[in-house]
């Protein structure tokens, strides 16, 4: 279900940004897919799974998911900026998490006609990097690569590849593209439940920057920080990365 859901709703955005791309602005393009694509998937799950709880970036959360022992963790849109760009780097994540733990994921790349899942569970290709000549990559943000990947490029070294969206810079790691990724600075539970749950089932390594474990459906979803990684370059990132601040946990949104 998570593998069909994430790809219907790629579809459903591809077609709304050839639909309204060449009259709406890049904010109401992003209003447009976030509010189309969560309409769908919350639409789905009530039909398909009435008993369970929905954690998502664009509906209220009203705590009644701490009490479920089944909750999807959904974003609709991850990475709104590239996809009203026009770009492929953006995703839709549909995460299932039941009684502690992540049970299963998609990740869907509609740019790339694309959907990651963890049944089956995909195969990381092997990569020959890791050499002065071919250096590890990291895939960091587009837009503010934290300092931390700056301090794992001079220790490794490695050279850091700036992409949109979380999901797409995990996927490009199960997909043998980078062969890390390192987030400081702010994310929500549901900017990673899907992509790690489809990393993890694809052998790597996911835990915060700590090394500490990844915590879904707790109260507050922030979750600031993130290490995915290929198993044998994973204790080498954490080193890199101990120590590193991380932002604050904002207060839990409003439960309006």
């Amino acid at each position: 279900m998570a593998t069909r859901l994430a790809h219907e709703a790629g579809a459903l955005l591809l077609d709304v940004r050839r639909r309204d791309g060449g009259h709406l602005d890049a904010a109401s393009l992003r209003a447009a897919g976030d509010r189309s694509a969560q309409e769908f998937l919350a639409a789905a799950l009530a039909s398909a799974r009435p008993a369970d709880a929905v954690l998502s970036e664009e509906a209220a959360d009203d705590l009644a998911r701490l009490e479920a022992e089944r909750v999807w963790i959904i974003d609709p849109l991850d990475g709104t900026k590239e996809y009203a760009e026009g770009r492929s780097d953006w995703a839709v994540h549909v995460a299932l998490w039941e009684r502690g733990e992540l049970a299963a994921g998609a990740v869907a790349l509609p740019g790339r006609a694309v959907t990651l899942s963890t049944d089956p569970a995909p195969e990381v290709p092997s990569t020959r990097r890791g050499s002065d000549e071919q250096p590890w990559r990291i895939a960091v943000s587009r837009s503010r690569a934290p300092a931390v990947a700056e301090n794992v490029a001079r220790v490794l070294p490695a050279e850091l590849v700036p992409m949109g969206s979380a999901g797409y810079k995990v996927a490009s790691v199960v997909l043998g593209e980078a062969d890390g990724y390192v987030h400081a600075g702010g994310q929500y539970q549901w900017d990673s439940a899907a992509p790690v749950a489809v990393a993890r089932a694809a052998g790597l390594h996911a835990s915060r920057l700590d090394g500490s474990p990844l915590r879904y459906n707790d109260a507050n979803p922030y979750l600031p920080d993130l290490l995915v990684a290929r198993p044998e370059l994973a204790d080498a990132l954490l080193a890199a990365s101990s120590g590193s601040a991380t932002d604050p946990a904002p207060a839990v949104r409003s439960h309006t």
